[in-house]
């Protein structure tokens, strides 16, 4: 069965912001190695749209090997968009997605392939709701943001991870690899 891995930058005081962050040749070539080697990413709205800026350096290179592989990794990987108000998308490899997330990520663990990505901080909460995340991958940055969107914002049980593997950059960075114990409790 294919697994759902939440994979999102984060600032060191919790907050979601992929312009926030610092990245670097080293950060960059992880997430399009993350990207080569997945089957899919799942984006909401607001992050495909902060996305497509990879489209325009396709076009018009940076010259920057890292970024220039992101951008090709980014491009080809499919991606599925949830959103009430996109009508369509001009990305090539990308779809609306026409059914509710529970479903359409039931029905993809279900298909043989690489791994789900979930890359949208607003999915990633729905579907940390269902239990349906199987790892995170919480690469935190050394960056205080100051505010922002807490990722596990209006989480109302407890949740216990298991940490499985760390990697750290030279930039500082730190990526936080865990695994659910599916141990919740409610919280008072």
């Amino acid at each position: 069965m294919r697994k759902v891995i939440a994979a999102i930058n984060m600032t060191l005081d919790g907050f979601c912001d992929h312009t926030a962050g610092i990245p670097d040749e080293e950060i960059h070539q992880h997430y399009a190695e993350l990207l080569d080697n997945a089957g899919v990413v799942l984006y909401g709205r607001i992050t495909y749209q902060l996305m497509q800026f990879w489209q325009e350096l396709l076009k018009n290179p940076s010259g920057e090997k890292t970024m220039d592989d992101f951008a090709m990794a980014i491009d080809k990987i499919p991606k599925i968009i949830f959103s009430h108000t996109l009508k369509n998308v001009e990305w090539e490899s990308a779809k609306l997605a026409n059914r509710a997330l529970e479903e359409e990520v039931l029905e993809l663990k279900q298909q043989p392939g690489r791994d789900i990505l979930v890359g949208s901080r607003s999915l990633i909460i729905q579907l940390m709701k269902l239990n349906l995340i199987d790892e995170y991958q919480l690469c935190i940055h050394p960056v205080v943001a100051g505010s922002g969107l807490p990722l596990f914002e209006n989480i109302n049980d407890r949740t216990i991870l298991k940490l499985i593997k760390t990697k750290t950059f030279g930039g500082g960075a730190v990526t936080l690899y865990y695994e659910p114990t599916n141990e919740k409790t409610t919280n008072r």
